[in-house]
């Protein structure tokens, strides 16, 4: 996907057979276009060719995507309505990538003016002065996006631009366009320029940015200048803000030429997809935990104790995923400590019992109804028992596990718990029918390790338990104990 360049990071330098003057640029046939077209004819290429149009964006294939196309075809600015945490975003800063590798600009241009279509009186006079000695830069797409972070202290200088008050006391007039000191959005000029939570512009900023939408011209403390900017705006906002609340003033919404909806991962598959592509683990976690998970962010989403309007970000399952990938880091260092020969050897391998921790570190990412203040935890304690559960049923179901039943039947305890290292875990269970069979289904191989057998081994239980077809409780120690009917 498109990249937004960091301050501290080095610019891509243009190849050097790209021509450096505006003689050589109308001798080497350079047409000039329109990001608007630039980005149709670059989407229409990768169509063709069956090239990846949106890289990292999941989830949306058959919904959002074929809407942003037809709004890129269109060539019309659009809005991107989602709750937090929908990816919209990271789907703006991917439309860099439709750009041109390079564009050529006057060289100096604050504006990035083409030095086919130069826009300020001044550079007009400089293109007129030079002919076709003009020096031409080189721009890649990479820096031609500009983004804000709509806040209520953003002012109409900061998008549009103000009066420069040192250029006026070096004797230029008020009237004079080099007074101007130009804002965010035309120095986006010949690029993308996004506003992230568009609602939260006050009112009268967004009056601004009416003329640059449709007359493409700014005004900037009384004084008109036409400036027909040439860029791809697209906004992002909260739909509640949007459509209840009315907060995004009905000209600038006109302005727009499409609305998209955004929306969280439809089923559990592309859930899954987004947590294996976006989460940073520091250990392995199987496949059944990151279901687990990933089926935990889908009932917290889905709760009635949950509030509908403030959403549940992806990144809840992401942070679950990392939050989980450290525990099984952290009993893995613990157990270096240990005086056993086989714990000091224990790889970090997450089991489902460590996604207990997330419903505390993780509650602050959810904003429940008023009813439920003091219930936080209990209630993401209930929405992991019952996605666990569900993932149980989903991997295991018609397996016969009836084995591990008969083992506690005859008076078998086997504990568990975060420092319980996989081959006590292992030595308490021993050889149980079915248990191939059980890691078999939950993808863990024909030869799994000790750590990635522990925690199969785990699940199964938890998963009995569940299904009350085993009793579990928890020692003062923490640790967990399996054993009995339930």
């Amino acid at each position: 996907m498109g990249r937004v360049t960091a301050p501290n990071q080095a610019l891509p330098v243009p190849p050097a057979d790209l021509p450096g003057t505006l003689g050589a640029l109308k001798a080497a046939g350079h047409e000039y276009k329109t990001v608007k077209r630039e980005l149709r004819a670059n989407l229409l290429a990768r169509m063709r060719t069956g090239e990846d149009r949106f890289p990292g964006i999941v989830g949306y294939d058959d919904t959002v995507l074929p809407e942003v196309e037809r709004a890129l075809l269109a060539g019309h600015d659009m809005v991107l309505l989602g709750e937090r945490g929908q990816g919209k975003t990271r789907l703006i800063r991917s439309l860099v990538a439709l750009l041109d590798e390079w564009t050529p600009v006057i060289d100096g241009s604050v504006l990035n003016e083409h030095p086919l279509h130069p826009l300020t009186p001044a550079s007009r006079a400089l293109v007129a002065e030079a002919g076709d000695d003009l020096a031409v830069d080189w721009l890649h797409r990479s820096v031609r996006y500009g983004e804000k972070l709509a806040t209520p202290d953003t002012s109409v200088g900061d998008l549009i631009g103000d009066v420069d008050p040192i250029r006026l006391a070096q004797g230029r007039t008020l009237g004079d366009p080099e007074t101007i000191h130009f804002g965010l959005v035309p120095r986006a000029n010949r690029g993308i320029f996004a506003v992230n939570e568009l609602p939260d512009l006050a009112e009268r900023i967004q009056v601004a940015l009416l003329n640059v939408l449709e007359e493409r011209d700014i005004q900037v403390r009384g004084y008109q200048l036409r400036l027909p900017l040439d860029l791809f705006l697209v906004d992002s906002a909260n739909p509640e803000d949007y459509t209840n609340r009315g907060r995004i003033i009905t000209p600038l919404k006109d302005r727009f030429g499409a609305e998209i909806r955004t929306h969280y991962p439809v089923d559990v598959d592309l859930e899954l997809a987004l947590v294996r592509q976006e989460a940073d683990l520091v250990a392995e976690v199987p496949e059944h935990v990151l279901e687990v998970l990933a089926r935990f962010a889908r009932a917290v989403r889905e709760s009635p104790s949950v509030d509908p309007r403030s959403g549940v970000s992806a990144r809840f399952a992401i942070a679950a995923a990392e939050t989980v990938a450290a525990a099984a880091l952290r009993r893995s260092g613990l157990l270096a400590g240990s005086a056993s020969e086989e714990a000091r050897g224990e790889a970090p391998v997450a089991r489902v019992g460590d996604a207990v921790s997330v419903t505390s570190t993780l509650r602050g990412k959810v904003e429940f109804e008023s009813g439920e203040e003091g219930r936080e935890i209990e209630i993401l304690a209930h929405l992991l028992r019952t996605a666990t559960a569900e993932t149980f049923r989903a991997r295991l179901a018609g397996l016969d596990l009836s084995g591990f039943t008969a083992l506690v039947a005859e008076g078998a305890v086997i504990e568990t718990g975060e420092l319980v290292s996989s081959a006590e875990l292992l030595r308490q269970v021993g050889t149980v029918p079915g248990l191939a069979k059980a890691l078999d289904r939950l993808g863990l191989g024909d030869a799994p390790t000790p750590e990635q057998a522990a925690a199969g081994v785990e699940f199964v239980l938890e998963g009995l338990h569940l299904t009350r077809r085993l009793g579990k409780d928890v020692t003062e120690s923490g640790r967990t104990v399996y054993g009995g009917r339930g």
